[in-house]
């Protein structure tokens, strides 16, 4: 199976990988999209039959994969991944908020979403027996 993007995918909507970046986005490239099936397999879709059958909805899937792969990069790998710190001066006090706290990929909903695996569910419930 193939990845829903490549590494030009990346730099093309994103940015131009440094040297070092380049393998590790590939690596991450092939887990996103192996992540992406797995979450489609949880609704009973097959992402891949439904990125063949539509070149628009290909082009989502690839958006998608860039934005995971991406905020992965971002993330510092030699510290803790903070998406917001606060220093104080003379009572000394420091706190920050962590982006990710169990680590790992982070795949938001609103991504989700936009590839049509996450939907708001409705329905009726028959509180009384007919």
């Amino acid at each position: 199976m193939a990845n829903f993007a490549t590494v030009e995918d990346v730099e093309n909507l994103w940015r131009v990988l440094k040297p070092t970046e380049r393998e590790r986005a590939q690596n991450l490239l092939e887990t996103v999209s192996d992540s992406l099936r797995v979450e489609a397999n949880k609704v009973g879709k097959d992402l891949d039959a439904m990125v063949a059958e539509s070149v628009s909805y290909a082009n989502v899937a690839k958006s998608v994969t860039v934005d995971v792969v991406a905020r992965t990069l971002m993330t510092a790998t030699d510290q803790e991944p903070m998406t917001q710190v606060t220093e104080s001066a003379l009572g000394y006090s420091y706190s920050g908020s962590f982006l990710v706290p169990g680590g790992g990929l982070f795949i938001k909903d609103s991504e989700l979403r936009r590839l049509g695996l996450k939907r708001q569910r409705y329905g009726v419930m028959n509180l009384y027996d007919e």
